[in-house]
């Protein structure tokens, strides 16, 4: 259980500050690994997380806090990193201290430097709340306070005896070692064992002090470069460098090998290297291709030259993406404000994934939907970045973004954030329009998902006032759903449905293909199911199914299945419903929509439990009781399912004894979720 991530290169030497590390989280609670930049402290913290990772029952969990330039976002970065997708309206900090309180688990905060003093206060804060809790950070200082234990990542060993003479064959050599490990890497064809490459080796591992990232740097000029000349250009470089007021040593290796490969790349390389700096997240090549290309570097040449900047350890590959280490993106940034293109730059960042955050929402009613939702998910970084850009500098764009990804990001988990954004946006100078419309309707969704439904009724009205004056199709549709969804999470289905059917019957011009239309229906069939009007909620959920086939979308039609799975659970047919009930969890597992998602095994498991399997029913409503845990939901969905989920219940205890059912439930609700899920989704009944 966990989600630490993989690297796909080797991890080489270390073994004492790893076994010092592994001593001291038996021994503390807060362990602090600190560090100059590129001495290799988080693949240390990864090595030494993934070691004792059977200490710890509740799992290891990894959040990396590099895209962050400030602490606005720390709370929730934190809360996606340990999985808790929170749509309760509780403070983000009070929901994380309670998701963690009765857990034995390992966070680790990876890259801690630019928000340490809030880091300190939210660490003192989980420490308190939670007892099981242990934290490992990374972060060139350390927090600061009494009980932290901090572990000092020196740079590899060199090689070099008390002398200074050098003996690259000695088993502590760990500089050599990696060095001979990326070379493989970098040039598969060079042989490095001969005496003059060897010394060679070991003289550039000495220079380069076995800075980590230093080292990697120099292998990757192994192709156009011998071993012996690398020597001799590093060492004019590093000798030229002396004075350690400018230079402090601790800091001048690292710089000064970066300043060097900067200066052997191509001018084009460089200038990319620079606008890629202002990425927060993994990159694209088409999202580097919008954002980077211009003047003499066009957009065809993007690809190839991010390809031979990873070649050169610039650019680190992750999936289809590249990223970049912070401490190169650093220097990127540093030269991007030199040829005065930082402002530039950010401007088009913003603007792109405005556009991305425009086309996503244009797309989702289409059978792109679910790409769509995995592109937002993607990019949640740097759509964070362009958010708060345009907050500052563009307030109607800023508008009109937070309403684009409203809807996405409260399926995908992100819901304070979106509350935050739009809430932000909305109070700027209000253009009326479409887009301040679409935001307020975001906005009372979120309210309602978050169970404030005060708030979500008065936003709702606001939304229907501007709807009104907008006379757009899709903006009376939205504000319509908008106001019937509160009062069905407010348990007033009859409200719900006359607000959604007349909305539906009186359809605009134009309005046959409006994304809200399927969203009316959604809560129209839900409130005629509510109201036990199950012969016209078939009738509805069977007209939906044919809606979303036709446009080739998933959201709708996962809930059309889960009306669907209820209807046949009321009247009696619990295998037409377990079919459905598992139609629903693969779509909405598609979406990442953790809410569907517990609705969906809540359905499953009252299926399982009326055919007579009550362990099995045990075993996914504990995998569903997971799922509601992590989003904090204050109703389990609309209210009357309560009642129908209790009757569930009472079959699969009577099925399996009180005994049995407590057993399996316990298991998957301590299990993680999404094997519990898999399980769920695998599991194929007679």
């Amino acid at each position: 259980m966990g989600n630490l991530p993989v690297v796909r290169t080797s991890f080489v030497g270390r073994s004492s500050e790893l076994a010092r590390i592994e001593r001291a989280l038996e021994e503390h609670r807060l362990v602090t690994l600190t560090g100059s930049g590129g001495v290799g402290k988080s693949r240390l913290a990864l090595r030494a997380a993934d070691t004792v990772g059977d200490r710890f029952p509740d799992g290891v969990w990894w959040t990396d806090l590099s895209p962050l330039y400030d602490d606005q976002l720390l709370i929730t970065t934190v809360c996606d990193g340990v999985g808790l997708l929170d749509h309760s309206s509780r403070l983000p900090e009070e929901a994380l201290r309670e998701w963690l309180a009765g857990r034995r688990l390992l966070l680790v905060l990876d890259c801690c430097e630019r928000v340490v003093t809030s880091c300190r206060r939210l660490v003192g804060e989980l420490l308190d709340a939670a007892p099981g809790l242990t934290v490992l950070i990374t972060s060139r200082q350390p927090l600061g306070v009494e009980w932290e234990h901090c572990v000092e990542v020196p740079p590899l060993s060199t090689g070099a005896d008390e002398d200074g003479a050098a003996d690259g064959d000695r088993p502590q050599d760990e500089a050599v070692r990696l060095f001979r490990d990326r070379a493989a890497t970098a040039a598969p064809h060079l042989t490095l064992d001969d005496p003059d490459t060897a010394s060679a080796v070991v003289e550039i591992c000495r220079r380069l002090e076995g800075v980590p990232l230093a080292i990697e740097l120099a292998c990757a000029r192994l192709r156009e470069s011998s071993a012996r000349e690398i020597t001799g250009r590093l060492a004019s470089r590093l000798d030229a460098l002396t004075d350690e007021a400018l230079w402090p040593r601790r800091h001048r290796t690292l710089r000064t090998t970066i300043g060097w490969s900067h200066e052997l790349c191509a001018p084009l390389e460089r200038l990319l290297w620079a606008r890629l700096s202002v990425f927060r997240g993994v990159v694209g090549t088409a999202d580097a291709e919008a954002v980077c290309s211009g003047g003499p570097l066009t957009a065809g040449i993007i690809a190839p030259t991010m390809e031979r900047l990873a070649s050169q350890s610039v650019l680190q590959r992750v999936g289809d993406g590249y990223r970049m280490l912070d401490t190169l993106r650093e220097y990127g940034a540093m030269w991007l404000a030199e040829l005065a293109e930082d402002r530039p730059l950010a401007e088009r960042h913003a603007q792109h994934f405005a556009t991305v955050a425009a086309q996503a929402h244009a797309g989702w009613l289409g059978p792109s939907q679910v790409a769509w939702y995995r592109r937002i998910a993607d990019t949640h970084a740097d759509l964070c970045a362009a958010l708060e850009h345009l907050l500052a500098e563009d307030p109607g764009k800023a508008v009109e973004m937070a309403g684009c990804t409203g809807l996405f990001w409260s399926c995908c988990g992100h819901l304070h954030q979106a509350r935050g954004y739009l809430e932000r946006a909305l109070t700027l100078p209000p253009s009326p329009g479409p887009h301040h419309t679409r935001a307020l309707w975001a906005l009372g969704i979120t309210l309602t998902l978050q169970g404030d439904h005060k708030a979500a009724r008065r936003v709702g009205e606001e939304c229907n006032r501007a709807a009104r004056r907008d006379q757009d199709a899709e903006s009376i549709l939205s504000a319509a759903h908008s106001i019937s969804f509160t009062y069905l999470m407010m348990g007033r289905p009859q409200t719900a449905h006359s607000v959604s059917d007349h909305a539906l019957r009186h359809l605009p011009d134009g309005a046959d293909d409006a994304p809200s239309q399927l969203r009316c229906r959604v809560i129209r069939l839900f409130a005629l199911s509510a109201l036990g009007r199950l012969d016209e909620a078939y009738e509805e959920a069977t007209r939906l199914q044919r809606i979303s086939l036709r446009h080739g979308e998933r959201w709708a039609r996962a809930y059309a299945d889960h009306q669907l799975a209820l209807i046949h659970m009321l009247q009696g047919r619990p295998r037409h419903a377990e079919a459905h009930a598992r139609s629903m969890l693969a779509s909405k597992n598609d979406l990442h929509d953790s809410l569907g998602i517990a609705l969906g095994l809540d359905l499953l498991a009252g299926a399982i439990a009326a055919q007579g399997d009550g362990v099995e029913a045990a075993r996914t409503s504990g995998t569903g009781h997971t799922y509601w845990r992590m989003i904090g939901h204050p109703h389990r969905g609309t209210p009357e399912l309560g009642a129908i989920r209790a009757r569930w219940e009472r079959q699969a205890r009577e099925a399996a004894g009180d005994t049995a059912y407590e057993r399996a439930y316990h298991r998957a609700s301590a299990d993680d979720a999404e094997r519990g899920l898999a399980h769920a989704l695998e599991r194929h009944r007679p």
